[in-house]
């Protein structure tokens, strides 16, 4: 069972997997059209270190020996479900996600990337994508978030300056993060 809190908030992981090159992998959700980065529930009494192992496994087929840890995030990062995706008669009830974000460097072959690990496999593609550009694919809500995540991440993985932001980035998000 998943740990929700009791303001509502279900405890996740969130995985940022790196290549040597500094790309990052984004997963397709199965069956839609999204793109996001590989991500799932912590268990009620999981250490969140165990829970992102176990997300790696399950969402990309990847085990403890085909990644180093690189960096995580140094608390939670929150977000609010749009009222539409809030399932009222759950109990308890989930109003969004708290996230701890992990940056991963894959130390194997990416032919180690295997997606049908469960009998419900999160993803049915993945590719390697620039640092910033998943901000732009994830689903609106989700979207702050990324920012948060890959701007406290980003020196951990460019020590000598994390790539500047796209032209298509909006303003609001440079100065969140640039106070």
């Amino acid at each position: 069972m998943d740990d929700i809190d009791e303001d509502g908030y279900r405890a996740n992981v969130g995985i940022v997997l790196c290549n040597g090159d500094g790309s990052v992998l984004l997963g397709g959700r199965k069956g839609q059209e999204g793109w996001q980065f590989p991500q799932g529930g912590i268990h009620v009494n999981e250490d969140v270190e165990v829970a992102m192992y176990r997300e790696l496994r399950e969402e990309i087929g990847l085990g403890a020996d085909d990644v180093e840890i690189l960096g995580q995030t140094s608390c939670w990062i929150r977000y609010d479900l749009p009222k539409k995706y809030i399932r009222r008669n759950a109990q308890p009830l989930c109003i969004g996600q708290k996230q701890r974000w992990f940056l991963l460097r894959l130390v194997s072959g990416e032919q180690r990337v295997q997606l049908d690990t469960t009998g419900l496999p999160e993803f049915d593609r993945w590719r390697w994508v620039d640092y910033w550009r998943p901000v732009k694919e994830v689903i609106y809500f989700k979207r702050n978030v990324y920012v948060q995540a890959l701007h406290e991440l980003g020196p951990a993985l460019f020590p000598d300056g994390v790539p500047p932001q796209p032209n298509w980035w909006p303003e609001e998000w440079s100065l969140q993060h640039n106070e």
